[in-house]
């Protein structure tokens, strides 16, 4: 089987798998996730920076879909998109730390104020400021 799609209006349909790129076909992959989970017994989904090649309203309507789909299933999600990480239900933060021998990962769920500031470092960078916290608060629903 051969799926074949345009990613532009007007564009002839083309092989996906030579067209698409990795966040489309992550993207792709969303998208039929969503359509099937009316009736897929999958019980835990991964994507891995679904969000690659997107911001602004396009990641938030990402971020919504991921949601959605979190009702009837597990959802993890890798993203550096605060649109998309301020949708999910909980969220993890992942850190690395390289020793001299070797390389440690650590995973921690973050509480209520710690995701607020997780949420304001993704928009804002390592400043973060009281904007940046204030948006962060209104995209978490919380402002």
């Amino acid at each position: 089987m051969e799926f074949l799609i345009t990613a532009n209006r007007g564009q002839p349909l083309r092989p996906l798998a030579k067209v698409a790129s990795g966040g489309e076909l992550s993207r792709i992959s969303l998208a039929i996730q969503v359509i099937t989970a009316e009736t897929s017994a999958t019980p835990t989904l991964v994507f891995d920076e679904v969000d690659v090649g997107i911001g602004g309203a396009i990641a938030e309507v990402v971020g919504r879909k991921l949601r959605q789909l979190g009702e009837r299933a597990q959802i993890l999600c890798v993203t550096h998109q605060p649109q998309v990480a301020s949708q999910g239900h909980q969220h993890l933060f992942v850190s690395k730390n390289a020793g001299a021998a070797r390389t440690h990962t650590r995973i921690r769920n973050l509480g209520r104020d710690d995701r607020v500031q997780e949420v304001a470092r993704m928009l804002g960078g390592i400043d973060i400021t009281e904007r940046s916290v204030a948006h962060a608060r209104e995209m978490l629903g919380m402002g």
